[in-house]
Protein backbone atom coordinates (compact mmCIF):
# COMPACT_ATOMS: atom_id res chain seq x y z
CA UNK A 1 0.00 0.00 0.00
CA UNK A 2 1.00 3.32 -0.56
CA UNK A 3 0.58 6.93 1.65
CA UNK A 4 -3.02 8.12 1.38
CA UNK A 5 -4.18 10.54 -0.63
CA UNK A 6 -6.21 13.97 -1.04
CA UNK A 7 -9.39 12.54 -2.56
CA UNK A 8 -11.36 14.27 -5.56
CA UNK A 9 -15.68 13.97 -6.69
CA UNK A 10 -15.09 11.69 -9.90
CA UNK A 11 -12.43 8.63 -8.21
CA UNK A 12 -15.68 8.64 -5.61
CA UNK A 13 -18.12 9.14 -7.80
CA UNK A 14 -16.51 6.12 -9.85
CA UNK A 15 -15.80 3.92 -7.10
CA UNK A 16 -19.57 3.47 -6.01
CA UNK A 17 -20.93 3.25 -9.06
CA UNK A 18 -20.31 0.07 -11.19
CA UNK A 19 -21.39 1.55 -14.08
CA UNK A 20 -18.70 4.13 -14.54
CA UNK A 21 -16.32 4.20 -16.85
CA UNK A 22 -13.99 4.35 -14.18
CA UNK A 23 -14.80 2.15 -11.60
CA UNK A 24 -11.87 -0.44 -12.20
CA UNK A 25 -9.42 2.10 -12.04
CA UNK A 26 -10.57 3.76 -8.59
CA UNK A 27 -11.39 0.45 -7.09
CA UNK A 28 -7.81 -0.19 -7.75
CA UNK A 29 -6.51 2.95 -6.48
CA UNK A 30 -8.48 2.74 -3.30
CA UNK A 31 -7.20 -0.22 -2.49
CA UNK A 32 -3.61 0.43 -3.17
CA UNK A 33 -4.17 3.69 -0.81
CA UNK A 34 -3.80 3.73 2.90
CA UNK A 35 -6.87 5.16 4.48
CA UNK A 36 -8.22 7.33 5.57
CA UNK A 37 -8.19 9.22 2.48
CA UNK A 38 -8.44 13.25 2.77
CA UNK A 39 -11.00 15.20 1.05
CA UNK A 40 -13.76 18.40 2.15
CA UNK A 41 -17.41 18.91 2.49
CA UNK A 42 -17.77 20.34 -0.82
CA UNK A 43 -16.36 17.63 -2.42
CA UNK A 44 -18.90 15.29 -0.46
CA UNK A 45 -21.55 17.63 -1.22
CA UNK A 46 -20.99 17.24 -5.09
CA UNK A 47 -20.63 13.50 -4.91
CA UNK A 48 -23.49 12.77 -3.19
CA UNK A 49 -25.66 14.79 -5.55
CA UNK A 50 -24.14 12.88 -8.70
CA UNK A 51 -24.35 9.46 -6.90
CA UNK A 52 -27.90 9.65 -6.00
CA UNK A 53 -28.31 11.13 -9.89
CA UNK A 54 -27.51 7.61 -11.13
CA UNK A 55 -29.59 5.92 -8.54
CA UNK A 56 -26.80 5.13 -6.10
CA UNK A 57 -27.84 5.53 -2.72
CA UNK A 58 -25.64 8.78 -1.58
CA UNK A 59 -25.23 6.99 2.23
CA UNK A 60 -22.90 4.53 0.79
CA UNK A 61 -20.33 7.25 0.52
CA UNK A 62 -21.42 8.69 3.87
CA UNK A 63 -20.43 5.49 5.47
CA UNK A 64 -17.00 5.68 4.38
CA UNK A 65 -16.52 8.69 7.35
CA UNK A 66 -17.83 6.24 9.25
CA UNK A 67 -15.87 3.17 8.85
CA UNK A 68 -12.81 5.62 8.63
CA UNK A 69 -12.13 4.65 4.91
CA UNK A 70 -12.55 8.80 4.69
CA UNK A 71 -11.78 11.67 6.28
CA UNK A 72 -13.10 15.15 6.06
CA UNK A 73 -10.08 16.85 6.53
CA UNK A 74 -10.57 20.43 5.73
CA UNK A 75 -12.45 23.18 7.33
CA UNK A 76 -13.01 26.10 5.40
CA UNK A 77 -13.68 28.66 8.11
CA UNK A 78 -10.02 28.41 8.97
CA UNK A 79 -8.98 28.69 5.31
CA UNK A 80 -11.33 30.75 3.58
CA UNK A 81 -8.70 33.73 2.64
CA UNK A 82 -6.24 31.02 1.12
CA UNK A 83 -9.02 29.25 -0.76
CA UNK A 84 -10.56 32.69 -1.96
CA UNK A 85 -6.89 33.78 -3.24
CA UNK A 86 -6.91 30.49 -5.07
CA UNK A 87 -10.14 30.91 -6.92
CA UNK A 88 -9.34 34.18 -7.86
CA UNK A 89 -6.25 33.19 -9.32
CA UNK A 90 -7.76 30.34 -11.59
CA UNK A 91 -10.87 32.85 -12.01
CA UNK A 92 -10.58 32.15 -15.83
CA UNK A 93 -10.95 28.29 -15.63
CA UNK A 94 -12.86 29.12 -13.46
CA UNK A 95 -11.81 26.92 -9.75
CA UNK A 96 -14.44 25.57 -8.13
CA UNK A 97 -14.75 25.71 -4.45
CA UNK A 98 -14.08 22.02 -3.87
CA UNK A 99 -11.06 22.18 -6.14
CA UNK A 100 -9.76 24.95 -4.65
CA UNK A 101 -10.16 23.62 -0.97
CA UNK A 102 -8.39 19.86 -2.09
CA UNK A 103 -5.46 22.19 -3.49
CA UNK A 104 -4.91 24.01 -0.02
CA UNK A 105 -5.42 20.56 1.38
CA UNK A 106 -2.58 19.19 -0.57
CA UNK A 107 -0.62 22.02 0.05
CA UNK A 108 -1.50 21.49 4.01
CA UNK A 109 -1.20 17.27 3.76
CA UNK A 110 1.24 17.38 1.52
CA UNK A 111 -0.21 14.31 -0.33
CA UNK A 112 -1.18 13.33 -3.90
CA UNK A 113 -4.73 14.32 -5.33
CA UNK A 114 -6.85 11.11 -6.33
CA UNK A 115 -8.65 12.78 -9.41
CA UNK A 116 -10.65 12.24 -12.70
CA UNK A 117 -10.06 15.79 -13.28
CA UNK A 118 -7.52 17.22 -16.00
CA UNK A 119 -7.41 20.67 -14.55
CA UNK A 120 -5.31 19.54 -11.34
CA UNK A 121 -2.53 19.21 -14.12
CA UNK A 122 -2.95 23.37 -14.33
CA UNK A 123 -3.16 23.83 -10.22
CA UNK A 124 -0.14 25.08 -8.38
CA UNK A 125 0.55 24.98 -4.79
CA UNK A 126 2.12 27.94 -4.08
CA UNK A 127 3.35 29.50 -7.28
CA UNK A 128 5.04 27.14 -9.36
CA UNK A 129 5.15 23.83 -7.24
CA UNK A 130 3.44 21.05 -9.27
CA UNK A 131 0.71 18.65 -7.15
CA UNK A 132 1.46 15.16 -7.21
CA UNK A 133 -1.57 13.45 -8.93
CA UNK A 134 -2.99 9.98 -9.07
CA UNK A 135 -4.79 10.18 -12.05
CA UNK A 136 -5.79 7.81 -15.07
CA UNK A 137 -3.20 7.60 -17.60
CA UNK A 138 -4.93 9.76 -20.50
CA UNK A 139 -6.24 12.05 -18.05
CA UNK A 140 -2.59 13.71 -18.07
Amino acid sequence: MTAGAVVDTGPLVAYFCANEARHGWAVQQFANLTPPLLTCEPVLTEACFLLARQKVPAWRLLESLGHGALRIAFRLDAEAETVTRLMRRYSNMPMSLGDACLVRLAEISGLPVCTLDSDFAIYRMGRSKRLALIIPQDRR
